[in-house]
């Protein structure tokens, strides 16, 4: 009757048995998924970075100068809106 007791199996060793290779696989992580994870970083960084230099830059730089505009378009601004030009 003693050795009925062998042929049982502790649970300690049976952890061991599946982290051995027991029928069950490690796999690691997809090499599809690291490369899509770095390059969707790198561009959502990109876009993150280029829209607060933007923010930064419509807060530091002074505004655009308009050109001056020439006489003879404000005559013909003047014309179009029904105002005689000096002189005339």
């Amino acid at each position: 009757m003693a050795d009925a007791g062998f042929d049982r199996v502790p649970p300690s060793f049976d952890r061991v048995k599946n982290a051995a290779g027991g029928g069950v696989e490690a796999q690691g992580l997809n090499p599809g998924l690291i490369v899509l994870l770095v390059v969707g970083g790198l561009l959502l960084s990109f876009l993150i970075g280029n829209y607060v230099l933007y923010v930064y830059a419509q807060k530091t730089l002074p505004p655009k100068k308009k050109k001056p505009i020439s006489k003879k378009k404000m005559k013909k601004e003047r014309l179009k809106q029904g105002v005689s030009a000096p002189g005339e």
